[in-house]
């Protein structure tokens, strides 16, 4: 059973951010592979953990019939947050329908089960397993353009018709990533369709304050994901041009608080921002064995509350 929420006698502003996980954490990055834990286990032991919500993870992970769904999650004390997608919106017009095809279903799923929130994952510009360049690194000007006018068609069409927001993933190996292109991407974006999901480990593996992020742009901040790199292994990532995936087999992504950003001071910069926010844990370290994610998950759950949420 889920142990007691934490969040209960902390004082307002602490008591708006709400913390949970994410199959990432236990090493779920797709929906079908036999390297991956089965999802009953995920459920099981995320809620052992002593988290009450979730994310979806990868369309297909978790059954996808939102009755049977809502049974496994609700009697086990989880609540789902968000679903996520992918996009390859800079592409162009040319893109939506599939874009749409792959959105519509994770959308449907995510708003049967109550959440409000999308996580919208631009595409990669590198295989995540060669490190093969599939695009340059850096848009066009007529890119830029596609990317934010796809982002706003995305954010009305999904707020239309499932009444979801979207919350853009600045994420490794993508054209959204380093601060430069996250205040390009926000500032030619509107506000009242498009929000950010702030990860912290990615915007720090790319580079990037978020602590100053969240001060600067903090209106745009609708959702966070917790998660720390290992400086070290970060700096041999860079030295030799290591593609996101192995990177993550190097261990680059590390258990809290053994890493950067310290999560302290950016709870204490959310918390500031006077408004609801979720705070789900990703510890990316796919492919791990099936009973490394369950302790880890024990020791993030107590350091966070140690910090206030």
């Amino acid at each position: 059973m889920p142990a007691p929420d934490a969040n209960a006698n902390l004082p307002s502003p602490h008591r708006r951010i709400r913390v949970g996980s994410a199959p990432d954490s236990w090493g779920v990055w797709f929906a079908d592979d036999p390297a991956q834990l089965p999802w009953r286990q995920f459920l099981d032991e995320v809620a052992d953990a002593g988290y009450e919500w979730i994310e979806l993870g990868p369309y297909g992970y978790l059954p996808t019939d939102p009755a049977r769904l809502r049974d496994e999650t609700q009697r086990r004390g989880l609540t789902v947050s968000a679903g996520t997608v992918f996009t390859a919106l800079h592409r162009g017009p040319d893109t939506w329908e599939a874009t749409w095809a792959h959105v519509a279903p994770v959308a449907e799923l995510t708003a049967a089960m109550g959440a409000r929130h999308l996580v919208v994952i631009p595409s990669f510009w590198r295989d995540d397993k060669t490190a093969e360049l599939v695009e340059d690194p850096e848009l066009t000007a007529d890119q830029w353009r596609h990317l934010t006018a796809g982002m706003e068609r995305l954010g009305r069409e999904v707020r239309e018709r499932y009444g979801l927001g979207i919350v853009v993933h600045p994420h490794a190996d993508t054209h959204i990533d380093t601060e430069a292109h996250v205040e390009r991407f926000l500032d030619a974006t509107d506000a009242s369709l498009v929000a950010l999901c702030l990860d912290t480990g990615h915007y720090a593996y790319c580079g990037g304050d978020s602590v100053k992020l969240i001060e600067t742009y903090g209106e745009r901040i609708g959702y966070l994901h917790l998660k720390q790199v290992d400086p070290e292994v970060l700096a041999d990532v860079r030295a030799r041009g290591t593609a996101f995936g192995p990177a993550v087999r190097q261990g680059v992504m590390c258990e809290p608080p053994r890493g950067v950003p310290a999560l302290e001071p950016v709870l204490d910069a959310a918390s500031r921002l006077d408004a609801d926010l979720f705070a789900i844990v990703e510890q990316d370290m796919y492919p791990c064995p099936p009973d490394r994610p369950l302790p880890i998950a024990r020791r993030t759950r107590g350091f966070l509350r140690g910090c206030g949420v």
